[in-house]
């Protein structure tokens, strides 16, 4: 049974271009499989989270972190009685628009957008991804996904200015989005910050002396599989202390996100939308653990030295070729060239790079600009 705060799929604003009901799948599961099977979805299969694959094929990528959110909040979503259909569907969407090299690639995109007086989003490229670049089907343009769905593409982690983005003005921009889409930008945290200190310990770059002497929490947890494994490698002991950590965030999640709704009095999804602030959080207590392991990974991790010199690679492939499209826009490809009479050339290039993979980027770059 759903909530009264939950979006209905029979309530949905529907698609853009109206079609036939599925005879066994909702909507939002129409969503969901449309997203699986997309170009743009397979490709973050062969695009960085935080460690490219010459320190292991093991680690995550942004395929396999995407998987990982989608469980967190499928669990997160059906313990709060929400729409598990839409939820997962908003998680498995939530990375759609990021370029290739993790986010030293979206750092020097942004920055080269901003030298052209413009600017890169992934979520508003996500948007684009959806509605535009992804051509499937004979009858519209793009997915034609639900206005939850692209709603929720545009809201889950942030709120947009309706001043500042009048293109968004259908989107409700003055309102709070679903719970569901809510969740979005929080379980992405736990899975990402728990993730992040298992692949730092993997790849050699986070000793376990560091994550125990500065996260308090999984210091916690780690003596406890001391106690109760003292003969267990470390590794196991490191990963019952992580589990555990992964566990206390989604479970305050939950916990919190509820009575949150129960104190506000929230009912209905119009409850949801008229809410000040966003209902779904973590307790003071767990917000203040989540900060502490995020500004941990930051100082330790995301700036390590020894990934600064993948970064300084990632900002010169992207900087050299958008100056070469820039200067020899007849070597796009046809449906770019295309594009760019209708949209200027800097957003044009901007979206050619952002949709290519790692391995992709680079050969592009051997091919014109030398490698």
């Amino acid at each position: 049974m759903l909530a009264g705060y939950a979006v209905h799929v029979e309530q949905s604003r529907g698609r853009r271009f109206s079609e036939a009901s599925h005879p066994y799948r909702n909507d939002f599961q129409r969503d969901r499989d449309r997203i699986i099977h997309a170009r743009a979805f397979r490709r973050l299969e062969d695009k960085t989270q935080v460690f490219t694959r010459r320190y292991s094929d093991h680690f995550r990528n942004r395929l396999t972190h995407t998987i990982e959110v989608a469980q967190i909040t499928r669990t997160v979503a059906g313990a709060l009685n929400l729409n598990v259909d839409l939820a997962e569907t908003l998680a498995l969407v939530h990375d759609l628009g990021h370029p290739p090299f993790g986010h030293a690639g979206e750092k020097a995109l942004d920055a080269v957008m901003r030298s052209h007086g413009s600017f890169f989003d992934h979520n508003l490229h996500a948007l684009r991804i959806v509605e535009d670049f992804e051509q499937r089907y004979a009858a519209f343009p793009g997915l034609n996904l639900t206005f939850e769905v692209r709603e929720g593409i545009i809201k889950h982690s942030r709120d947009y200015d309706a001043a500042q983005h009048p293109e968004l003005a259908e989107y409700l921009l003055h309102q709070r989005p679903p719970i569901e889409a809510q969740l979005i930008d929080l379980t992405d945290e736990v899975g990402y910050n728990t993730a992040d200190i298992d692949d730092g310990y993997e790849a050699h770059l986070l000793t376990l002396e560091q994550i125990v002497s500065s996260l308090p929490i999984f210091a916690r947890f780690f003596r406890q599989a001391q106690e109760t494994y003292p003969h267990v490698a470390e590794k196991l002991k490191f990963n019952e202390a992580l589990k555990a950590v992964f566990n206390r965030l989604t479970s305050d999640l939950i916990t919190n996100t509820q009575s949150h709704i129960e104190r506000a009095g929230i009912n209905t999804v119009a409850d949801v939308r008229r809410e000040p602030e966003r209902i779904a959080g973590f307790s003071p207590e767990a917000e203040a653990d989540r900060k502490q392991i995020k500004a941990f990974l930051y100082e330790n991790l995301y700036y390590s030295p020894s990934l600064a010199e993948e970064k300084d690679e990632a900002e010169e492939v992207v900087n050299g070729l958008f100056a070469f499209w820039l200067e020899n826009p007849s070597a796009l490809p046809r449906n770019y060239q295309e594009k760019a009479e209708q949209e200027s050339l800097p957003r044009v290039i901007c979206d050619y790079i952002a949709g290519m993979t790692d391995h992709f980027i680079v050969e592009q770059y051997e091919k014109y600009c030398g490698g």
